[in-house]
């Protein structure tokens, strides 16, 4: 979901999960389930990453077109 302030797109963080195998790395975001990908290297897998995370928003919201979306605000 893309968050816009005054016609500017704002910058979200989210956790994700690397993992080393012998391939190299698998990498997920716990936050967008099935959101995973790979890279031979951390740094490509980063990059890969946050591409998938994306594309993933960006799907996710296109789905929300004309649907009655609401925000709420969370402290951890």
């Amino acid at each position: 979901m893309r968050l816009q302030v005054d016609d500017s797109l704002v910058s979200l963080d989210y956790p994700v999960i690397l993992r080393q195998s012998e391939e190299g790395y698998a990498i997920g975001c716990p936050a967008l389930p099935g959101c995973w990908s790979q890279g031979a290297t951390e740094e490509e897998a980063l990059q890969n990453i946050r591409i998938a995370i994306q594309e993933y928003l960006g799907v996710l919201q296109e789905s929300l077109k004309g649907e009655d979306v609401r925000s709420v605000t969370v402290t951890v």
